[in-house]
């Protein structure tokens, strides 16, 4: 997308963390922001302090896993700001520990909200921007957790690297569209993700979970990472991604000798060479990226 200014944005997760972020950096580019969050006292206090230099900033109180208030936030965005331009698939929770010790109440909200989400944003906003012919960006919020697995986070792997896989699909599906896609895959970011549980609906709470933690916008009120990126940092280096169209957004390079075994790892569990006549029919068949 070469202008953000003048674009609306609608960003899930948008009351704190990495979506708050990313409001704050569209909005300083002169761009329209819809706020979507569950919740709502959180997501008050992000449009106020958002609010008031000549961008709009309208909120949605939205669960990603409800389909119809999905719905009704596209609609509300479109009346209040004409069209939506970007679409941040941003919204995320955490279950960690030992996959032995995950229950289904732990899969079904993890799932749900970090893949479900994503896919409900998607089917949604999708007939969105490509109704009104201008240049729209989607892009998903995975992980490097969605490039490489990592010891007791099996649920938030599983959800990542779902959102990897449909934001490749994705780009393949929508290649002569005019909507872009990008998957934003950081490392470590200084959010408040590890408090998530404050979200986790009713009826899908262990007996043994911790308390809810309240939420914040100010990563004063998350403990400090030595190796953690300011969400502020990530959310400029993801709008200069967007300017120059680049679909992996990838912040963190640290990760990148854990990324590289691993693919080295597959490429040399294969036995032979590549016939050159089936890799053409292979490629012509599923049409990569």
């Amino acid at each position: 997308m070469t202008t953000i200014s003048g674009k609306t944005a609608f960003v899930t997760g948008g009351a704190s963390g990495i979506g708050y972020a990313l409001a704050a950096a569209l909005i300083r580019e002169g761009a329209h922001v819809v706020l979507a969050d569950v919740e709502s006292g959180a997501l008050e206090r992000a449009r106020t302090t958002l609010a008031g230099n000549g961008s709009r900033v309208t909120t949605a109180i939205l669960d990603v896993t409800d389909r119809d208030a999905f719905a009704r936030a596209r609609d509300q965005a479109i009346a209040a700001h004409g069209a939506v331009h970007l679409l941040f698939n941003n919204a995320g929770v955490n279950a960690a520990g030992p996959v032995q010790t995950l229950t289904y109440r732990d899969w079904d909200w993890v799932m749900g909200v970090n893949l479900g989400g994503v896919i409900n944003g998607v089917q949604t906003f999708l007939p969105e921007l490509m109704r009104h012919g201008a240049q729209a960006h989607l892009i998903n919020t995975a992980s490097v957790g969605g490039l490489v697995g990592m010891k007791n986070l099996a649920i938030y792997n599983a959800a990542k690297f779902g959102v990897v896989g449909l934001s490749e699909a994705l780009r393949a599906d929508l290649k002569a569209s005019g909507v872009n896609v990008s998957v934003l895959c950081p490392g470590i970011v200084t959010t408040a993700l590890t408090t998530s549980e404050r979200n986790r609906p009713e009826h899908l709470r262990n007996s043994s979970a911790p308390a809810p933690v309240a939420s914040s916008t100010s990563a004063s009120a998350v403990a400090p990472n030595p190796v953690a990126m300011s969400a502020d940092a990530l959310a400029a280096f993801t709008l200069d991604a967007i300017a120059a169209n680049r679909f992996w957004i990838v912040s963190h390079t640290e990760f990148m000798p854990l990324i590289e075994q691993r693919e080295a790892s597959i490429l040399q569990a294969f036995q032979g060479e590549p016939d050159p006549g089936r890799v053409q029919a292979m490629r012509a068949l599923i049409e990569p990226f």
